[in-house]
């Protein structure tokens, strides 16, 4: 009753209205102090108005440094965004998350395209397959978006980035891509699948391994 509700904006003065009226506890002690035979003397009681409001006082103080009836807005969706993006460090000379996935296709959207009909990841592997490229389509293009799966301060992870782009016969607007793990492959396809680069949707898989022409004798030799 005593106390204003704080506003939003800026900082306000707290007011408070001392009553002349004795608190009850303490009339409560005056009384009995009177039918003990004690006389309470005025100065008493304006003691007792005293300590009330001292007591006032120490409360408000108490309330001001707990922040008590202060509002804290909530975290909207952009600062969570902004704090997701901060956790993702990668070199501003790459791609970010955040483009990746506000340009790349949804399963419902890649349904729509010839080229992911009977689409299929493959087989896990450090390699991967890149198709339905554009014919702008350059290294550097295909570099801003994988180079964010490397670790260009390790020397052993720079040496396995490999990106090979076809720009001639069969093979035309077709890449193939080395990352330094199986786990750095399968995030770069997750991601990068369905991926509009030069309004053409990229189509990522993991690269088909050759097998060794002995295995292909010894399997129809089984068969």
């Amino acid at each position: 009753d005593v106390f204003e509700q704080p506003q939003h904006v800026g900082h306000k003065k707290i007011e408070f209205h001392i009553t002349t009226d004795i608190p009850a506890v303490l009339r409560i002690n005056s009384e009995k102090e009177e039918k003990n035979g004690k006389r309470v003397h005025t100065s008493n009681v304006f003691n007792i108005k005293f300590i009330w409001f001292q007591y006032l006082y120490a409360t408000t103080e108490e309330i001001n440094n707990t922040g008590f009836g202060r509002i804290f807005p909530a975290p909207s969706s952009n600062d969570k965004m902004e704090t997701e993006e901060e956790d993702d460090e990668i070199p501003s000379e790459f791609i970010s998350r955040r483009d990746l996935e506000k340009n790349r296709l949804s399963r419902e959207e890649m349904e729509k395209f010839s080229v992911f009909k009977n689409y299929e990841p493959g087989d896990p592997n450090c390699r991967i397959y890149v198709k339905n490229l554009a014919k702008q389509v350059q290294e550097k293009d295909l570099k801003f978006i994988f180079g964010r799966y490397i670790d260009f301060q390790s020397e052993v992870e720079r040496n396995m980035f490999d990106i090979r782009l076809m720009k001639e016969g069969r093979m035309k607007g077709q890449a193939f891509i080395g990352l330094p793990n199986e786990k750095a492959a399968a995030k770069a396809l997750k991601e990068a699948n369905g991926y509009v680069l030069f309004e053409k949707p990229m189509v990522v898989q993991f690269a088909r391994s050759a097998r060794p022409k002995q295995d292909a004798s010894e399997g129809k030799r089984k068969k």
